[in-house]
């Protein structure tokens, strides 16, 4: 990550922003705007402090020309000694400026991982002018063209307001897959996070990005409606997805660090936060209530409970729902062992309790933590949050 640069007309070298998507970590990441436009839901650590800004055309041009330029580099090594040794990758690096220091750093990392996708930070891209993230998609093509997908994230607020041919024509140019962060479809938990959205807007946004041919990516956050909102942001959820019928659907539980505005309502008492057992329990009716839609569900984020809720609708439903029945079923102690066992990354799904020597390791750290079923959720909390 590089510190955001004073505002103004003059180029500070290529930069990069905190986040990205979890399935986008071998993109390459381009930084259109910085920061983000929004910056009020109070749930995210992120941007807290930063002033949003939309960087020039020109200078997103010198990142793409910077990145190319290694690249190019990168490739000349390859062929000549067939992969990139150390020494030669060292050599090559000493008539780089300051400025392409970091290029060649992401170049690299990208070089190495295939070069296949590239994501358009930060927080929300669409909200460049259309014509000017055009520009910057078709010179994206015309300096990497091997690339198989162009994302980046939006807010459904956003697509709302850009114009259906003008989406349509930032699909022609290049974008091939946006990332919404939907939340909740319950307009009680959107309101009361301050999501700047409403159930109907994320669904007319949704619908606006398909018809535009974008692949649509939507985040679901579950746990978003605390204690008392949670079986309504469960059905609401579902109800927003079916009618949306989003490419895919993906989870990330909620996490609450010390810096979200969430934290100091959680803190006083205002938000009381779902236990793991609610929030299975909410999942499982989140699921049972997706119908009529052939969306991929993922659940590709370190804070999700299961890492095995994935699947394409509707065949894979019941197979869906299967890791989270068991669990409501299990034994207590059992339910525990797996909460510890996943919040230190050893255990990813259900089965991996059928390792022994994961179950060893996992027991032991148990038994240091003095784990009861008291201070269970205490201490997955404080575990979640070394993954924000």
């Amino acid at each position: 990550m590089t510190e955001t640069p004073p505002r103004g007309h003059s180029y500070f070298g290529f930069e990069q922003g905190p986040i990205r998507p979890p399935n986008e970590a071998h993109s390459l990441l381009l930084r259109v705007t910085r920061n983000c436009p929004w910056n009020r839901c109070t749930f995210c650590p992120v941007y807290k402090g930063a002033r949003y800004s939309k960087r020039s055309v020109d200078h997103v041009k010198k990142d793409i020309d910077l990145v190319h330029k290694c690249v190019g580099i990168l490739q000349g090594i390859a062929e000549e000694y067939d992969g990139l040794p150390t020494a030669q990758v060292r050599n090559a690096t000493d008539n780089l400026d300051s400025e392409e220091w970091a290029a060649f750093d992401s170049a690299f990392r990208w070089f190495r991982a295939g070069m296949s996708s590239i994501f358009l930070q930060d927080a929300d891209s669409l909200t460049v002018r259309p014509s000017e993230l055009i520009e910057i998609l078709k010179y994206i093509r015309i300096r990497f063209p091997f690339v198989n997908r162009v994302t980046s994230y939006s807010r459904s607020s956003t697509i709302a307001r850009i114009d259906e041919e003008d989406l349509k024509a930032i699909r022609e140019s290049g974008l091939d897959r946006v990332h919404v962060g939907l939340e909740s479809g319950s307009d009680n938990v959107l309101k009361l996070v301050k999501k700047g959205a409403t159930k109907a807007i994320h669904i007319s946004a949704g619908l606006k990005a398909k018809r535009a041919g974008l692949e649509l990516s939507e985040y679901v956050m579950p746990g978003l409606g605390g204690v008392r909102l949670s079986e309504e942001h469960a059905l609401e959820t579902a109800d927003a997805l079916n009618q949306i019928n989003p490419d895919f659907i993906r989870f990330r539980q909620l996490a609450i660090p010390i810096v979200a505005p969430l934290s100091k309502d959680h803190m006083e008492g205002r938000f009381e936060k779902c236990t793991d057992m609610m929030v299975v329990g909410e999942l499982l009716t989140l699921i049972e209530n997706l119908k009529g839609i052939t969306s991929i569900v993922k659940s590709d984020h370190i804070l999700n409970l299961f890492s095995e809720v994935e699947g394409t609708l509707p065949k894979d439903k019941e197979k869906m729902l299967e890791p989270l029945r068991a669990f409501l079923v299990m034994n207590p102690k059992k339910q525990r062992l797996y909460q510890i066992g996943r919040r230190i990354g050893v255990f990813s799904t259900l089965k991996d309790m059928n390792d022994s020597v994961r179950v060893v390791r996992v027991q032991e750290t148990y038994d240091a933590l003095g784990v009861t079923a008291e201070n269970i959720d205490h201490i997955v909390e404080e575990l979640m949050k070394r993954f924000i």
